[in-house]
């Protein structure tokens, strides 16, 4: 199966690495010898609205907010979504003629053309209400605490969620997002839809013996500041890779935080037999040559065998309406060549 492809407290986690960046489990592996999977093709980025007209919102809305605030939404002519994820949301759910801004994470066509007021944990409380915005959309990790203080004493409805973890956050998240703009049969559809994509790719998945499935670890990397970290578990990656059949190596190998430090003694523990990242993090190092150059990784199965699988940054952690296409092309890339695998 083929579908196209495209960070929550999970891209959060990240973003946050960058800014101020237990027992083990059995060794294991895939019992098979991979070769190295192929990058994954360019793709067009864009998201795909609900079929038909746009919504037309009910308002108003009044919703719970996750830092404890009711909020009262009364307009959804000017929507600024606070992160990447709430962009793709919104744009989805078919109200993407009334986003007026972006996070720069928001990397998708049809917001390109958008201003950016915010860089993952860095928002600007004056771009944001120089748009005069008649609704904004946060996580609770958005920030800095400031910016969001300043924008909601500016009068503006400011509706806080809790950023997605795992494959289970995508309805709720969706159908929050689509109460807090009146649209909420619209959400119910999305969801609806969403979820009948990613069964259709978990369908297609290898069912392999527990002893057979292959460890793969999550790696953040940002080659230009020189961050290198292993996820553990609690990175985020850890819902998609038991969806695409895998196990989560940090997680195996007993690493409880989100992500730590990259040692040759924490990947020999992981072992993994591949090595999931986002495709920039892979960029900034230099592609697989420098990848294994990173002390330790030459070392795993996955760095002998050169076993790497890349994922779009915009995409891989944002648990949302394209989680789908990021679950195929994960499979896709992982067992490739393997196809007598199932």
């Amino acid at each position: 199966m083929r579908i196209p492809v495209r960070a929550g407290a999970l891209a959060a986690g990240l973003a946050l690495a960058l800014t101020a960046c237990g027992g083990s489990a059995e060794g294991g592996g895939s019992g098979q010898k991979p070769q190295a999977a192929p990058a994954a093709e360019e793709r067009t980025d864009r998201i795909e609205p609900l079929a038909g007209p746009a919504p037309e919102p009910k308002l108003p809305a009044k919703v719970a907010s996750a830092d404890g605030h009711t909020v009262t939404v009364e307009d959804t002519s000017r929507v600024v979504p606070l992160t990447g994820s709430l962009n793709e949301i919104v744009f989805t759910l078919g109200l993407g003629e009334q986003v007026v801004a972006r996070d720069i994470t928001a990397t998708f066509e049809q917001a390109a053309d958008l201003p950016v007021v915010t860089r993952a944990h860095d928002v600007s409380a004056e771009s944001v209400l120089s748009l005069k915005p008649t609704v904004v959309l946060a996580d609770t990790t958005t920030g800095p605490a400031e910016a969001i203080s300043q924008i909601r004493d500016a009068g503006i409805p400011l509706v806080v969620l809790d950023p997605p973890k795992e494959l289970d956050d995508i309805g709720p998240r969706i159908e929050a997002v689509a109460g807090a703009l009146g649209v909420p049969e619209a959400g119910k559809a999305l969801v609806e839809r969403t979820e009948q994509r990613i069964e259709k790719v978990r369908a297609d998945v290898p069912d392999l013996p527990a002893a057979d499935r292959p460890r793969v670890a999550f790696l953040y990397l940002r080659g230009s500041a020189s961050v290198y970290l292993l996820g553990g578990r609690e990175s985020g990656a850890g819902s998609l890779l038991e969806a695409a059949g895998a196990l989560d190596a940090g997680k195996e190998s007993g690493l409880r935080k989100d992500f730590t430090a990259i040692t040759s003694e924490a990947l020999a523990k992981a072992a993994p037999d591949a090595i999931l990242v986002m495709a920039k993090g892979l960029k900034s190092v230099d592609g697989v040559d420098g990848l294994v150059k990173i002390p330790g990784v030459a070392e795993t199965p996955a760095g002998m065998d050169r076993r790497v699988v890349s994922i779009d940054d915009g995409v891989l952690l944002n648990y949302g309406p394209r989680t789908d296409q990021v679950l195929a092309d994960l499979v896709d890339q992982l067992y490739a060549g393997q196809d007598d695998a199932k």
